[in-house]
């Protein structure tokens, strides 16, 4: 079952993210979601202009999506703020381990995108985390390949996978499509590939 059209929040909201990205020469791309749960991964992310742009491609496009964050941050107007723009609270001294709580937001909502930067730091690692993949396993949640290249200054999201579950046959396909993609910093950008004993969020 496809995202309900109206969904999507295509208000004052969409036309200020799309105004404010064309005056600074950007253009969105944007493939639809398959389902109303999924996975959304961003890729490359090497300098905090991503979060601005992204944030402005995420209202151009309508889509309300969530992160995850530590739940020590959720304190005080701070907090109340990352809950207002879609931030998810991880206890990581809970009893369940992170997939299953984050897997639990899935199983409550009607409908849940959930973003992820397998990078999980803007300075080059030797491998992605692999917590997004193991929650889109988890949850049976499609994987929206989202992008930001500085190269051609466009930014969304391109393109939907199902995980076959191998998970160097999935990867492939993601370095298929990210190939001639370039972060702002092209030399921090990572390589597509989990740790060989891959346990990470």
């Amino acid at each position: 079952m496809k995202v309900r059209p109206g969904a999507l929040r295509l208000g004052f909201g969409a036309r200020l993210g799309r105004g404010l990205l064309a005056l600074m020469g950007w253009r969105t791309v944007f493939v639809p979601p398959p389902a109303p749960k999924t996975v959304i991964v961003v890729y490359p992310h090497t300098s905090n202009w991503d979060f601005v742009i992204g944030f402005l491609a995420r209202a151009a496009v309508g889509l309300r999506c969530h992160f995850v964050a530590k739940e020590s941050l959720f304190r005080g107007v701070f907090g109340a703020w990352l809950r207002r723009v879609g931030g998810i609270p991880v206890d990581r001294r809970a009893p369940i381990g992170f997939v299953d709580q984050v897997v639990r937001h899935f199983e409550r909502s009607d409908e849940f995108h959930l973003v992820f930067t397998p990078e999980g730091t803007r300075a080059r690692t030797e491998h992605w985390k692999s917590g997004f993949y193991r929650v889109a396993r988890a949850a049976r949640a499609p994987v929206g390949l989202a992008f930001i290249d500085y190269g051609r200054r466009v930014v969304g999201v391109g393109e939907w996978i199902a995980l076959s579950g191998d998970e160097k046959r999935d990867l492939e396909r993601m370095s298929a499509f990210y190939a001639g993609k370039v972060g702002k910093h092209p030399d921090q950008q990572s390589p597509i590939r989990f740790a060989p004993d891959a346990d990470e969020e």
